[in-house]
């Protein structure tokens, strides 16, 4: 939501109470804010996208680095000076500052309230504090699986919640606690409930997808009357059989990933794995305290692409991280060059209050952490742009996300939405938001690829 200067419209006798919304963060807090739209929507509340007549806004925030607090204080700044009434959750609800005090209360203290990351029931009582559920709310102003802040035709669908691990640079256990996943079947009644209102593509989201089901010992749910496990293997499966796209994000390279890749092989998912590397050093990787280290990871990546040809890897990596030394940072490009994935993100180290790894010692200068981010970027760039080059002359199935008398913008299956690439579609009438087409690929750059509507 982008907000817009505008008062709420005065309250006539059959006005329903509006709520403002603004959803920033990773497709997890995105989650977070469908579950609460979900519940205030159930609830009678009007839903706006814009601050104008709404009666309250609520602040979905990321806390994550640096970067990224400073957007969330001032989305909520913008929402105090053009509504006034502001509730903040999120994961930067639960951070402090140098004083120990709540962050956002010291920077904003005219907000109503302030809750933490997926606590969709204390956002509600705060709502409900300050702006009165309407009466007589009716289930039926809700879908089955709830409101989306996605397009109609792709979801992402959450599996668990917080993470077992902790890595140095990372805070997020802090924030929203160890792991705890959802019993597969109601994973699935939700997956199947969106495929019901035309979702083509299910995004499977987490903090660590690859330990589903560690935290409950792997125990028996039902999905259709059927016994079923929960646990990564089984889920994967189970989603599969549903007849659309699913897309695997956060996927720790544990050996039992390797049980997908047959799955993916014989066209049931996609062959796509979000893997967060973050390093290759052995040290590095040693003081990020990083699950997996250990892995023999380039021989597991081949392993996998001996198995699925068509697999997309896509990673991040960390350049820059405390005592990381030139050899150390030579073996993370060794590995890239290797490795040969096809979408890699890189991250200069930021500290975040609060991490293990600011006590670090050799703390990397800022314009030695740039200058190595800037060396993998340029690095991937020349492998992008060679894996791309080879889709040239090819027939790509893809989904269409945007589509104008000036042509489509879609995605293929080895492009994740908003963090890779996109296939760019010549001008067709034919062609359609949200549906399936074959696309013969004409020519490639760095990261897209262009073509047209293949001939059938």
């Amino acid at each position: 939501m982008s907000g817009r200067s505008g008062r709420p419209a005065s309250r006539g006798k059959a006005r329903i109470p509006a709520v403002g919304f603004v959803s920033l963060g990773c497709p997890k807090a995105l989650v977070d804010s469908e579950r609460i739209l979900t519940r205030l929507r159930a609830e009678g509340y009007d839903i706006r996208g814009s601050y104008e007549d709404a009666d309250l806004v609520v602040v979905n925030t990321c806390g994550f680095i640096d970067s990224a607090v400073q957007e969330s204080l001032d989305a909520i700044g913008e929402a105090l000076a053009e509504n006034g009434k502001v509730v903040v959750t999120g994961c930067l609800g639960v951070r402090n500052d140098a004083g120990g005090s709540n962050l956002v209360q010291s920077v904003h203290p005219k907000v109503l309230a302030v809750t933490g990351p997926h606590d969709t029931d204390g956002v509600l009582n705060a709502v409900h504090d300050h702006l009165p559920r309407p009466h007589d709310a009716f289930s039926d102003l809700v879908p089955p699986a709830g409101l989306k802040l996605t397009p109609r035709h792709y979801a992402y669908l959450k599996i668990s919640e917080g993470c077992n691990h902790r890595c140095t640079f990372c805070i997020i256990p802090s924030m929203r606690g160890d792991l705890e996943s959802r019993p597969i079947g109601e994973v699935m009644r939700e997956a199947e409930a969106l495929v019901r209102q035309g979702v083509r593509e299910l995004l499977v989201i987490s903090q660590d997808t690859s330990a589903y089901g560690v935290d409950v010992r792997y125990r028996t749910d039902f999905v259709g009357g059927r016994p079923v496990r929960t646990r990564m293997t089984e889920l994967v499966r189970e989603l599969g059989a549903l007849g659309v796209w699913v897309r695997l994000h956060y996927v720790y390279p544990y050996p039992h990933v390797d049980e997908i890749l047959s799955l993916m092989a014989t066209g049931k998912v996609l062959p796509y794995l979000d893997v967060p590397f973050q390093h290759a050093h052995p040290q590095v990787l040693k003081r990020m305290k990083r699950p997996a280290a250990g892995e023999k990871n380039l021989e597991r990546i081949r392993a996998w692409r001996k198995e699925c040809p068509e697999l997309t890897i896509r990673s991040t990596f960390i350049a820059g991280f405390p005592g990381e030394t030139e050899e150390e940072f030579e073996t993370l490009l060794e590995f890239l060059r290797e490795a040969q994935l096809d979408r890699v993100g890189c991250f200069a180290y930021s500290p975040v209050d609060g991490a293990a790894a600011n006590e670090l010692p050799d703390p990397v200068p800022d314009e030695v952490r740039e200058e190595r981010r800037g060396r993998v970027m340029q690095l991937q760039e020349e492998i992008s742009k060679a894996r791309l080059q080879r889709k040239v002359a090819t027939v790509q199935r893809v989904l269409v996300d945007e589509a104008s008398s000036k042509g489509a913008v879609a995605r293929s299956t080895a492009d994740a939405p908003e963090i890779d690439g996109v296939v760019h579609v010549a001008p067709d009438s034919r062609i359609r938001v949200g549906e399936f087409y074959d696309v013969q690929i004409e020519r490639s750059d760095v990261h897209d690829l262009f073509g047209s509507l293949a001939e059938t």
